[in-house]
């Protein structure tokens, strides 16, 4: 029987986290992309290439938290083009605002915990594959 560490610990919590937030991800995109016009209206203002983004990035949300359950290395490399990916996506998205593009101000908070959420993910996953050796042989 394996010893559980506070970075085995660490890596299932953060994992969780990150499967449960894919799970939320999904389910909100899909109730608004696949629910019909009163799901739409509800959503209000939504920009269709950030919503579109977020429900396909959930799938990869709950991948990567897959792979950090395992601890695979390619978890960290998922994770940091989740992080670059969701960072360029609200890059545009400030430029659709910048243009006059009508928006949801929630869509700003939303894209904010997003970024930070998978740049401090990604930063775990970094620590944990190259830093204090958590997860040493993993694939």
């Amino acid at each position: 029987m394996t010893k559980a560490t506070p970075g085995r610990l660490w890596t299932r919590v953060i994992a969780l986290l990150a499967i449960a937030f894919g799970l939320l991800t999904v389910k909100e995109g899909g109730t608004v992309i696949f629910g019909g016009a009163a799901a739409r209206s509800a959503a209000g203002d939504y920009v269709p290439f950030v919503l579109w983004f977020n429900f396909t990035a959930g799938f990869f949300y709950i991948l990567a938290g897959i792979g950090l359950w395992l601890q695979r290395r390619w978890a960290l490399a998922l994770a940091i083009v989740i992080a670059a990916a969701t960072l360029f996506t609200f890059l545009a998205f400030g430029l659709h605002v910048y243009a006059g593009g009508a928006y949801e101000p929630r869509t700003v908070a939303a894209m904010s915990l997003r970024s930070l959420l998978w740049l401090a993910i990604a930063a775990f996953a970094w620590r944990v594959t190259r830093g204090r050796g958590v997860g040493e042989g993993a694939q």
